[in-house]
């Protein structure tokens, strides 16, 4: 009633101001009605197509309207021929290794009744492999003199045992063999292999006698050494590089100098004579190598490594990641570059028209920005316009990389050993390890066994 007295006391505006308020509610309330009415017709199109679906699943299976429950076959279907399985071209099961030892489990008795038990047949078998703790074998070389009845010389037998030991030591080359590949090949400290042979082979040699025959093990590899620096020296190509080497706590480098199949490493100081010392007078082959200005020197062909120049060109744009026109920079250098890479030509004169067209693409990248202050590129442009020469050679020498990642891997197997040891302690220690790491790093390369190696090193006449 309140509500009625109201309205009819209520003047003209206020029921326009009422009218207005319903009309709103009203197209509101409309608005809802119409995406309801929208979302029940997209739900009923949804249920159909779920019906539709369930429907062609049943037939599948042979339930509703195929004759028979769901989930059963239709009494009328035909039986599936069964077909041969396809044999594969090998098997894939872990092959067994050829037993060495037969071990056979079988009941004397029957557990249930205690009748004996006899015959039998295989009901299964097991493969366990393991490794057995061999002690040492020591033989004994008897030399036994016996005196001529005619003559009356005493007689000793000359055995020669260069196959089984080398000169007066008396470790064998086996053994020697397995210590010296511990040490190179598997970068074990010295006292991790003492306490292997302890344990192992129940053998206990002191620090002095393994550091011994590593130093005799590196006299006997001399020769290779030699013969393994006569083919760096006459490759067409040879990847350089360096690295640090501490000994006795002062610090130096080793150098290596690298081809596919060869390693050859020494070390010494970090200036341009170890380059003339490694590859001598006669080398005439290309040297890929970084831009370190050691190698700056050396007269004939030069490839400078891209991988280094990309990489510090990365490192730029994580340093500027905002700067565009760095990474447009960037973006044209690393296209000239592919583009070279997947050049291919078998003329050599095309090649070489082809590298002075990759130099001076390259230069006109980095020309205009070489004294830009505002162009946080322009030493790098420096160095291309100082080495453009040396950047593309790989293009007119196919034989040639584009990069030094050969002499960095060569390096890679001495860097871990020394993290792990730190470095030599006397410069003999340093000869060495630089032998042997040039040996084993050659073997390495050319996929050859070290243990084999190495015991075909020791057993080898000496001239």
């Amino acid at each position: 009633m309140n509500s009625q007295q109201d309205l009819s006391s209520a003047s003209r505006e206020e029921l326009l101001a009422i009218i207005a308020q319903q009309q709103a509610m009203i197209a509101e309330q409309q608005t809802v009605s119409a995406e309801l009415r929208e979302t029940i017709g997209q739900m009923q199109a949804m249920i159909e197509e779920l019906l539709r679906r369930i429907a062609g699943l049943e037939a599948r299976l042979g339930g509703k309207g195929s004759g028979g429950p769901p989930g059963n076959k239709p009494a009328n279907a035909k039986p599936r021929e069964k077909e041969p399985r396809k044999r594969r071209a090998q098997g894939f099961a872990r092959r067994r290794m050829a037993p060495t030892r037969r071990v056979e489990h079988a009941l004397d008795n029957c557990p249930d009744c205690g009748t004996k038990l006899l015959g039998g047949w295989v009901q299964r078998t097991r493969e366990v492999i393991e490794l057995p703790t061999v002690p040492v074998e020591v033989v004994e070389h008897v030399y036994i003199a016996r005196q001529c009845p005619v003559c009356n010389k005493r007689q000793v037998p000359k055995v020669d045992l260069g196959e089984v030991v080398v000169g007066q030591q008396r470790l064998g080359v086996n053994l020697v063999s397995l210590i010296v590949s511990l040490r190179e090949e598997g970068r074990l400290p010295v006292r991790t292999i003492q306490w292997y042979l302890d344990t192992f082979h129940h053998l206990r040699l002191s620090v002095g006698e393994i550091v011994d025959l590593l130093h005799r093990t590196a006299r006997q590899a001399q020769p290779e050494v030699e013969v393994i620096k006569q083919q760096v020296r006459e490759s067409p190509a040879v990847c350089g590089d360096e690295t640090g080497w501490r000994e006795n706590g002062q610090n130096g480098y080793v150098w290596t100098f690298s081809t596919p199949t060869q390693r050859f490493l020494l070390h010494g100081g970090r200036n341009k004579e170890m380059v003339d010392e490694a590859l001598g007078d006669d080398f005439g082959g290309v040297l890929v190598t970084d831009f370190y200005q050691a190698y700056d020197h050396y007269p004939g062909l030069h490839q400078r490594c891209w991988s280094h120049l990309l990489r510090d060109i990365h490192g730029l744009k994580a340093i500027y990641p905002d700067d565009a026109s760095l990474a447009g920079w960037a973006k044209d250098v690393q296209d000239l570059y592919t583009e070279a890479k997947a050049f291919q030509s078998t003329d050599a004169r095309a090649r070489r028209r082809a590298q002075e067209g990759f130099e001076r693409q390259l230069l006109d990248l980095a020309l205009p920005l070489t004294d830009d202050p505002l162009a946080v590129q322009a030493r790098l442009c420096r160095r291309i316009r100082r080495y453009a020469k040396e950047l593309f050679v790989f293009v007119a020498e196919p034989s040639v990389p584009a990069d030094n990642n050969l002499a960095e891997r060569s390096l890679r197997h001495l860097v871990t050993s020394r993290k792990i040891s730190g470095g030599t302690r006397s410069a003999a220690g340093t000869d060495s390890k630089m032998i042997l790491a040039t040996v084993f790093g050659t073997w390495r390369a050319q996929g050859l066994n070290a243990f084999l190696r190495c015991r075909a090193l020791l057993t080898s006449p000496q001239v």
